[in-house]
């Protein structure tokens, strides 16, 4: 039996909260990255004894459709399967439940759900530094509470019909100090930006921010204006510290 973390995680924070719930069950899970354009997802291979982590993050509450895509070309061979959804401290609505429709589709065993917090990836100002030490004992407790659950969960929160999914909104752009190194390119999710000029295609972009965080220049940027709006309009919702959730 193998430890699997399927994980769609463009600037790590996803990754990081998966981990600290997969490390519990295997100190070397196997690593199926969906971020990962050039990965033939057909060839994954899942065995029925499997421990399967699914984690997505929450773009604007729904599961980002890249990843969903990906998702259903694995086959999950009957495995036992937990969910994992990562937000930045606002709301993660349906994401949980359009993750486990997609899971059921392809054939995983779905025994578990949980919500976690993340440090906000546009709006770093909100879930500074989670998930932090806190988070991690709490996650390692529920980490311990899924290792002894076989039975399939009855109930995760969330509306079939999904919310209306938005646009990607925010488009990153070079600066003055891009030194056209191409590894925004070589890593976004997507294949968004031009390898020539390093300007994102609007209708292709996620706003999923992994140019931006890998950028060894800091030479990718958002819009200012529209950060401080976007900021301005979640701040309330965001305010109050939202711990993880788990669902048996």
């Amino acid at each position: 039996m193998n430890t699997v973390e399927i994980i769609f995680s463009p600037t790590g924070g996803t990754e990081k909260a998966a981990h600290l719930l997969g490390q519990q069950w295997s100190e070397n899970p196997v690593k199926i990255d969906l971020s990962d354009a050039k990965t033939d997802f057909t060839q994954c291979e899942i065995s029925p004894e499997d421990m399967v982590l699914i984690a997505m993050p929450s773009f604007g509450g729904r599961a980002p459709a890249v990843a969903m895509e990906r998702l259903k070309k694995i086959a999950g061979n009957g495995a036992k399967c937990t969910l994992v959804c990562v937000y930045g401290n606002r709301a993660y609505e349906d994401t949980l439940v359009e993750m486990e429709d997609a899971a059921k589709e392809c054939g995983f065993r779905v025994i578990a759900a949980v919500a976690a917090v993340a440090e906000h990836s546009i709006l770093p100002q909100y879930a500074t530094g989670r998930p932090d030490a806190s988070d991690e004992k709490q996650l390692a407790d529920f980490a311990a509470k899924i290792a002894v659950k076989d039975s399939e969960i009855t109930s995760i929160p969330g509306n079939r019909p999904y919310k209306k999914s938005g646009g990607a909104g925010l488009v990153p752009k070079p600066t003055k100090d891009c030194v056209k190194c191409g590894l925004c390119a070589e890593k976004c999710p997507v294949q968004a930006i031009d390898p020539a000029s390093f300007a994102a295609d609007a209708k292709k972009c996620i706003g999923c921010m992994r140019c931006v965080k890998q950028c060894p220049k800091n030479a990718r940027r958002v819009n200012g204006l529209m950060v401080s709006i976007a900021g301005m309009a979640i701040k309330k919702a965001c305010s109050v510290r939202k711990e993880s959730e788990l669902y048996l």
